[in-house]
């Protein structure tokens, strides 16, 4: 009798176990289908491809021949270079000597200076084309450099500059003027804080406001809130999204660390909304609205930006629709639902893209 106990007993385990093993094998089958299915979805497959992606680079030799064309159109190559090198030395030459000096001592300039051009060319591109980082001077959409170089700021400092140049000086004068007698006081509020929160309220129609220095410390703040209050430990972001550069919102190849907490998932996708129904580890999803322009895929780099090669496909009633479904998802789980707005602002509308994509959505972002 014992011994037939004991067999039931090791049966109903076996089946427990079994049965437990059955569960993650499904909700792991399930978070792999939400995945996008680029190396961007899955950033531990990607950190290791990076690993076998050997370096090389192309000397002066190999440079204007690295797709093996004609040796007529090499030499041109070689020629219109040369004169692009020359015109380079001409019109920066203050602005490049004074990047020269400070490269070795501002870790940012190697790093921008190294990643601007594709590695296998960027060496001898850093060597013979350099038109410095230093600028001295604004004026309404343009900018100077040392050597008196005007320049179209065609990104607006990355959208922070919406009303030109001119329009931010004036501020930045007022402002300084008004907080002279308290000065760079660290912690407590100058009264004009008040005022900036009321209207800032005003605006967006959020309860509440919080000051941080950019972007990238907002998003951790958001979500660090997030995990606090649900106890949970995973969050969402959507393949191509950008949330600033702390590590575990850029998963994958160029964050030294695995973000093991972060699940990359399709945009738009019922897959997506299925993991997020299912799963109870979950604490945040982040949403950056921009993403409505080219979901899945990557923001426009400069060169894009440029020369206007990027296209883009809006549907705003679909993403309206994807919007809505996300947030009863979230709400049905106690997901907190966080609105990267740091690109669009308030561009699109008063109250951000809660108000753009429509007054269907719940008010409580």
């Amino acid at each position: 009798m014992d011994l037939s106990h004991t067999t039931i007993a090791l049966y109903a385990l076996g089946a427990g176990a079994v049965g437990i093993s059955l569960a993650k094998l499904k909700a792991r089958l399930e978070l792999s289908k939400a995945k996008h299915p680029s190396l961007a979805g899955h950033s531990r497959l990607a950190r290791r491809i990076a690993t076998l992606v050997p370096f090389y680079e192309y000397d002066e030799a190999s440079f204007f021949r690295s797709d093996n064309p004609p040796d007529e159109i090499a030499t041109r190559r070689r020629a219109a270079f040369a004169r692009l090198s020359e015109l380079y030395r001409e019109r920066y030459s203050q602005t490049a000597k004074l990047t020269a000096d400070v490269k070795d001592d501002i870790s940012d300039v190697q790093f921008t200076d190294a990643y601007r051009v594709p590695f296998q060319y960027s060496r001898f591109v850093r060597e013979h084309l350099s038109a410095g980082v230093f600028v001295q001077a604004s004026c309404g959409a343009t900018i100077s450099d040392l050597d008196g170089n005007s320049f179209y700021d065609l990104t607006g400092a990355y959208g922070v500059n919406l009303f030109g140049y001119d329009f931010y000086k004036e501020c930045v004068e007022r402002g300084v003027e008004r907080v002279r007698e308290l000065g760079p006081v660290l912690g407590p509020y100058h009264p004009v804080i008040a005022d900036n929160v009321k209207r800032l309220r005003e605006i967006s129609g959020l309860d509440e406001v919080s000051f941080h220095m950019s972007g990238t410390e907002a998003v951790m703040q958001a979500v660090r809130l997030a995990r606090y209050h649900t106890g949970r430990s995973r969050v969402v972001r959507f393949c191509g999204a950008y949330h600033g550069w702390w590590g575990d919102v850029q998963p994958g190849v160029g964050n030294p660390v695995p973000a093991r907490d972060t699940f990359t998932l399709k945009d738009m996708s019922e897959a997506s909304l299925r993991v997020l129904r299912h799963r109870r580890d979950i604490a945040c999803v982040l949403v950056n609205p921009v993403q409505a322009l080219h979901p899945n895929g990557s923001p426009p780099a400069d060169s894009a930006l440029i020369d206007s090669a990027r296209s883009a496909h809006f549907d705003r009633a679909a993403y309206t629709q994807w919007l809505k479904r996300l947030r009863a998802v979230c709400t049905e789980r106690n997901i907190v639902l966080i609105f990267d707005d740091i690109f669009l602002g308030f561009r699109i509308a008063p109250g951000g893209a809660q108000e753009y994509f429509g007054s269907a959505l719940p008010p409580t972002w």
